[in-house]
């Protein structure tokens, strides 16, 4: 990975995160967005589009030039003014919805291929809640529990963070309800907690906090914290 990933907890094309996403515009050496609502589908019609629309404001505010793609389905995601969109781009921006869908939806496709060619040479891929949690190793397809979200079983990611566990929100639950949230993580994974308005942003093998939360990385035998500006050490990864 030559380019840049940024990890964000919540709160993707708001104004909490503007000076994050200005950082990314910066290491992205171009202008030219393409925000993509795909894990928000299973949420309903309407969803996809408000997310589209909150995230072409957003940019665009930040003078960037925005494609607002509305890649819903595996068939979208083989449309050649869709990829040709994506190839076009500096900047690739997930938003919020359901990682298991979303992870299900992208992979093996000419779409997916297209922003990890954007990464390839040297741009920037963004992916807010389920659009974080797909770029790790390990997706968790959920369940409820008393009516309470839990994890019915892992299935794989992307692995752009080998061997992690990506669980964003992280401080808008209690730390004690992590282990009924994700049960039984697969052996030799690590978490990443990514708190929200908050993100971890890695190029060239370094790791950084930027935003107004911190970022947890959960080990099997040790647990270490990191405010905004720090430089994170990836266990396993």
């Amino acid at each position: 990975m030559t380019g840049t990933l940024a990890l964000v907890g919540a709160g993707e094309f708001l104004p909490p995160m503007e000076s994050v996403d200005r950082e990314l515009l910066a290491r992205a050496d171009g202008a030219r967005v393409v925000v993509l609502p795909t894990a928000s589908a299973p949420d309903g019609a309407g969803v996809p589009e408000k997310w589209a629309r909150m995230g072409t404001e957003h940019f665009t505010r930040l003078g960037a030039r925005v494609d607002a793609l509305l890649a819903l389905t595996r068939d979208d995601c083989a449309r050649a003014d869709f990829v040709s969109a994506v190839q076009d781009a500096h900047l690739i921006y997930f938003s919020g919805g359901k990682p298991d869908y979303l992870h299900a939806t992208l992979v093996g496709t000419p779409l997916w291929d297209a922003v990890r060619g954007v990464l390839d040479r040297g741009g920037v891929v963004a992916g807010c809640s389920a659009g974080a949690m797909v770029m790790g190793a390990h997706v968790p397809k959920f369940t409820r529990r008393l009516g309470i979200p839990s994890v019915e079983k892992w299935q794989r990611g992307f692995a752009l963070v080998p061997d992690a566990i990506i669980v964003p929100h992280y401080n808008e639950f209690p730390e004690v309800m992590l282990k009924l949230f994700t049960g039984d993580t697969p052996r030799g994974s690590f978490i990443i907690g990514i708190d929200a308005d908050t993100a971890l942003v890695g190029s060239d093998g370094t790791w950084q906090v930027l935003g107004a939360g911190r970022v947890t990385v959960r080990g099997a035998e040790k647990v270490e914290r990191y405010k905004a500006g720090e430089r994170v050490g990836l266990l396993g990864g």
